[in-house]
């Protein structure tokens, strides 16, 4: 298995960057991706957020499992984070999220009051991975379109203030990993739910590991998706026979009838990120085995 890695120039920029903003800021909102929460969770920001109030964002929790993202969701209450599952693209969380940056930052709103300060908004650091849908976090709770989206991991490359209200601000800032994946299924989760470059991905091999994870842990998924009214029989063990069976199955076939195995992947990860699969957790919380 390939061992994915990424981390461009700009991205020390980036954490430099972090760095000196959080003098800044009374709260970091962090988000992580709800179908990965661990793998998504870059470890530098516990180092440099130490000290500022903090909850967590399980964004794109609509296309997560939601047995295991309420699993998260316990897992991280006990180690002393406010965790909030997230489909970012509605507005269903904002009431609770406002509720969780005021509870954040009760003490510094106290202090102002007793100093009779009046009116000083409270400032909140938006921080995660690339890809983990930060832009669209703040487009759905600012409720305009006040940071710039996209599809691919590193749109969002400078300092970017939104004023939400007279009571809160927002800092976006670029999407940052840190230099090495210890564990290499780290880089396999984040390469899955697309937080590193396609080109830098072996996306036949990547697909077939997504086949083998599909098969152990959503068979059920798996058929209904891809092998419908296929015998069991007739369903390979072998990962690669299985992305040619389902390549043909889909009619993706390249000259001679062969099996267009990297078409067939691009589209399994395509499917995969999409929630057209299903929802799917790569991983799962400590205290329970672990998924993929």
């Amino acid at each position: 298995m390939t061992n994915y890695q990424w981390y461009p120039g700009h991205m020390t920029k980036a954490r430099r960057m972090m760095q000196e903003d959080l003098k800044l800021v009374d709260l970091v909102i962090e988000l992580a991706d709800a179908r990965i929460p661990l793998s998504s969770r870059n470890p530098d920001i516990d180092g440099l957020c130490k000290g500022k109030s903090r909850i967590l964002l399980l964004c794109k929790a609509d296309l997560a499992d939601p047995e295991v993202t309420a699993d998260f969701c316990r897992y991280f209450e006990g180690q002393g984070i406010s965790a909030v599952p997230l489909d970012a693209r509605t507005r269903a969380a904002n009431g609770t999220i406002r509720t969780r940056v005021e509870e954040a930052c009760r003490d510094r709103i106290e202090r102002d009051r007793r100093r009779g300060i009046v009116g000083r908004p409270l400032r909140a650091m938006v921080a995660g991975i690339p890809n983990v849908g930060k832009s669209t976090f703040i487009n759905s709770f600012a409720g305009r379109a006040g940071a710039k989206t996209g599809n691919k991991p590193g749109v969002t490359r400078g300092r970017q203030w939104i004023r939400m209200d007279r009571k809160l601000e927002l800092l976006d800032t670029p999407g940052i990993l840190w230099p090495k994946f210890e564990d290499p299924q780290v880089g396999v989760r984040l390469a899955l739910t697309g937080a590193i470059r396609e080109e830098l991905l072996n996306e036949e091999e990547l697909a077939q590991t997504l086949l083998g994870f599909l098969r152990e842990n959503y068979p059920q998924l798996l058929r209904e998706r891809y092998l419908a009214d296929v015998p069991g029989e007739e369903i390979p063990g072998n990962l690669q026979e299985l992305l040619q069976l389902i390549a043909v199955r889909r009619s993706l076939l390249r000259a001679g009838g062969l099996p267009d195995e990297l078409r067939t992947a691009r589209i399994l990860l395509d499917e995969l990120r999409s929630g057209k699969i299903g929802r799917i957790s790569l991983e799962t919380p400590p205290e329970r085995k672990e998924a993929c």
